[in-house]
Formats: C-alpha cells, structure tokens, sequence
C-alpha cells in the first residue's frame, strides 16, 4: 500500500499521529510541524527519511519516516510507517505529565458540578506554586 507521493497532512493523521485531517492541516498552519528544522505548509509533500518534528500538548515530538502511506490504518501496521526518535528527555516530560494526569481530582458526592466560581478557585489553586 507504500505510494510515492503524500502530503504531509495526511501522512500524519494516517500513521495516527494527529486525531484528524483538520487537526493535521491546523498544526502545519500554525508551524507546529517542521521538516529538518523549518516549518512546512499542510500541501508539504513528505518524502522518506525525513525528520518530522511535532509540537503537540506543548512537547516536541521526532519521528523519522520509514513509509509514506495516504489511507488510515491500525495502530499496528501505523507504527511501522514511522520511527520515534524523540529525545529521552522529552519522553520523560512527556510520562510526567500524562501520569499526573491519571491521578484525577476528588469532588465528594453530591455537590454538583464545580460553578464557575469554583472553577476559578480550582484553576488559581493549580497554576499558583
């Protein structure tokens, strides 16, 4: 199913890096995808062993292309298109803060959901050190 020619867009959203098409096409818009250190526009047509960086969640993630394919496919058969070679550094941010998200917040049963009151609290509470 290997093509010769693919845009980058849709090179991303097929090995499942990006959730959707548009997702893709709004990253490389706003230049958070860059091909050997220079942003690319979403028309960008991918070629094998490039360097991909994506800005994603505020990470900086690096993959080497190994296959180009233009249609979605299983997890599986994606991660064979595509080589992660993020830096370790950047791995372990990464696990941080996904890890920190899985402890999830405590609300005690019965009182709703938070007004926008208790929102703001929450928010200043978090982002506050």
């Amino acid at each position: 199913m290997e093509v010769s020619k693919v845009r980058i867009d849709k090179w991303l959203w097929s090995v499942r890096i990006f959730k959707t098409r548009t997702v893709a096409t709004d990253a490389c818009k706003s230049g958070k995808v860059l091909v050997n250190e220079s942003s690319v526009k979403p028309s960008y047509i991918t070629k094998q062993n490039e360097i991909l960086t994506v800005k994603k969640n505020g990470f900086n993630f690096q993959y080497k292309v190994i296959e180009l394919i233009d249609k979605r496919v299983g997890s599986p058969i994606a991660l064979t298109c595509y080589e992660d070679i993020t830096p370790a550094d950047e791995l372990k941010k990464f696990e941080a803060w996904f890890l920190a998200g899985k402890k999830g917040e405590f609300r005690e049963k019965g009182t709703g959901r938070p007004t926008k009151k208790d929102r703001r609290l929450i928010d200043t509470f978090k982002t506050t050190p």
